[in-house]
């Protein structure tokens, strides 16, 4: 089932607030960035970088996902492990809200989304 309208509009105005936290300056946006996706029930948040032998290639590292699960009317929070397999956030599983998903994120307090 995709999501709603209002979920999608939820899921911007939360990774605008984050993103206005953590996105590095402008100046160095071309070197290290981050951004988001919408892909079917999951979000998406990365990095952008220059790919390493190419410079002018950008290359998107995965940090964080959640997948809204119907069922619970939650969302399930994954990090990406060092065998780049998705895992569950077991200190907060599941939260409420698009919001408290991206909070957890900013927090990181386990250096699971940003070393």
């Amino acid at each position: 089932m995709a999501l709603s309208e209002k979920q999608i509009n939820d899921i911007h105005l939360a990774a605008q607030a984050f993103l206005k936290i953590r996105r590095p300056d402008p100046e160095l946006r071309d070197k290290l960035d981050i951004g988001y996706r919408i892909e079917k029930q999951s979000v998406l948040i990365f990095e952008i970088r220059p790919l390493w032998g190419n410079p002018k290639q950008k290359e998107e590292y995965p940090l964080a996902k959640t997948t809204y699960i119907m069922t619970r009317k939650k969302w399930k929070i994954l990090w990406r492990r060092s065998d780049l397999k998705w895992h569950g956030y077991d200190p907060d599983l599941y939260v409420n809200s698009i919001s408290d998903f991206f909070q957890v994120v900013d927090k990181d307090d386990y250096s699971c989304f940003f070393g």
